[in-house]
Parts: structure tokens; C-alpha cells; sequence
């Protein structure tokens, strides 16, 4: 079965939100996603494909002292000089293409408006965004939720890995089918998408590792009803900063590891 119906009793959608507030109380606000501007959500979300998020944030860091985190800038800038400043986040000739063919795409397709890419709906927005070469449905959702306010949730590997070992989901369930229980179990709410999202995440990272589950430490670990069969560790408080320290700067963006302001954002 690849979706649970219940977990101890309680449905899927309370569950969910017993899930969001636990973290939120534990964890307090993420702050996401850490940029000055919806282009720099764009950029990030493209250039951490494959790689650390310290990586895609160095190579944001080139691109602002370089002046190219606008979209006119990027169109003026050679495709080499683009590739020169996104190589720290790995792939940076795939990822300049892609950077640079957006930014084209946005002139010639909504007039260099990114408000006018988000003005269509979901679903046209969505399709368009998958038309475009290296952009997947994690990078376009990603896209649309953090630059665009849009209700999608970001069904990441870290989502799927929390939901799967408290058994709401099967492990072997892909991006897609998580994406439809969130939604289906989730009142289409773009900040609420934004903070639980991030919160599993933070969750993920700290406490659900892909060969590690520290679920004695875990705030979400009083709903399981069993344990996952992985090795488990007790931290100490000494080991537990250690860890930390090491994930600054794992594959998504928090506060504590990307040096980007967070700011509410719009469009003009």
C-alpha cells in the first residue's frame, strides 16, 4: 500500500498537523527561503541541484559580487562568464545553460515579468516550468512556492523519508504520490507549505538521516509506533553540536548555515 490511511487512529490530516506544530515548537520559524530577491530564490533553487547548499551558496555569492543575480544582467553576461562564477555548486555548464535559458524565457515568454509567471494558476505555471530543459518537478515546485507564494508543496527526499518511516507513506513512494497525499491532506496554504516543508527538512537533517535515525531525539519521535529498522545512536550534548556543526551547509537552506537575508518577497 503505498499511502496509509491512519496511524494510530487518527487520521492523515491530523497527523500532519500535530507534525507541523510539534516542529514549529521545537524548531521555531526557518526563515525560508534565504535570498534578497525572487530571482535569488530562482538561482538557488536551480544551482543546488546535486549538491550541498553551501556549494550553490558560494556560487550565488560569485554571481552577486559579479553583478549577475538580475535577469537582464544574466542575458548580457557570455555563457562562459556565467559558468566561471556557478562552478563551486558542481554541473556549472548544465547549470549556467539553464540559468541563462530561464532568463530568456522570462523575456520572451511574460516580458521579463516573474509576476506574470505566476499570475496563471498552478497547473499552467507548473507545466511551463517542467517544459523547461533542467528544470524537474522538485525545482519547479521549489520555484513556485519559495519565489512565487504558489501552494505546492516541495515532496523532497527529506519529506518522504519522515512520512514513509512514521508510515503514512510507502518507502518506495516517489515524489509524485507524496505530493498528492500532502496536498490532498493539507489545506492549500503557501505559508503553511513554505514552514513545514522547511521544518522537515531541519527534522530530516538533524535527527532522520538516510542510514541513521536518532528518533529518541527527534520531537516527531513520540508518534511512531514503531521504530525504523536503521541503526540508531544516543547523542550527547557535546555530540549532538558536533552533528550540527557538520550539517551547515547539507542540501537545503537554513538560518543557521546560509549567510542570505530572508526577506518577504514580491514582484513588480
Amino acid at each position: 500500500m503505498v499511502e496509509a490511511a491512519e496511524q494510530g487512529g487518527a487520521a492523515p490530516d491530523e497527523i500532519l498537523h500535530r507534525f507541523h506544530a510539534t516542529l514549529l515548537k521545537s524548531f521555531g520559524p526557518q526563515g525560508w527561503w534565504p535570498a534578497r530577491t525572487p530571482w535569488e530564490v530562482i538561482g538557488g533553487a536551480i544551482l543546488t541541484q546535486n549538491t550541498a547548499w553551501r556549494n550553490a551558496a558560494l556560487a550565488l555569492k560569485n554571481l552577486r559580487k559579479a553583478g549577475l543575480l538580475t535577469r537582464r544582467a544574466m542575458q548580457r553576461a557570455s555563457l562562459r562568464e556565467i559558468e566561471l562564477q556557478v562552478r563551486p555548486a558542481g554541473f556549472y555548464r548544465q547549470k549556467a545553460r539553464t540559468l541563462r535559458h530561464f532568463a530568456d524565457w522570462i523575456e520572451r515568454a511574460h516580458g521579463g515579468s516573474l509576476s506574470s509567471i505566476f499570475r496563471q494558476g498552478v497547473e499552467r505555471t507548473r507545466a511551463q516550468l517542467l517544459a523547461l530543459k533542467g528544470i524537474g518537478p522538485e525545482t519547479a515546485d521549489a520555484i513556485m512556492l519559495y519565489a512565487g507564494q504558489q501552494p505546492v508543496f516541495v515532496a523532497d527526499a527529506y519529506t518522504r523519508r519522515i512520512l514513509s518511516r512514521h508510515q503514512l507513506l510507502s518507502p518506495a513512494a516517489d515524489y509524485a504520490t507524496a505530493q498528492r497525499f500532502l496536498h490532498r491532506h493539507l489545506p492549500p496554504d503557501a505559508p503553511l507549505f513554505n514552514e513545514f516543508h522547511a521544518l522537515l527538512v531541519e527534522a530530516a537533517k538533524r535527527f532522520c538521516r538516510h542510514n541513521v535515525a536518532h528518533c529518541e531525539r527527534c520531537p516527531l519521535g513520540a508518534y511512531l509506533e514503531r521504530k525504523p529498522k536503521l541503526e540508531t545512536r544516543a547523542f550527547s550534548p557535546v555530540s549532538i553540536r558536533k552533528h550540527q556543526h557538520r550539517q551547515r551547509g547539507n542540501s537545503r537552506p537554513s538560518r543557521a548555515n546560509s549567510e542570505f537575508e530572508s526577506s518577504s518577497f514580491g514582484f513588480a
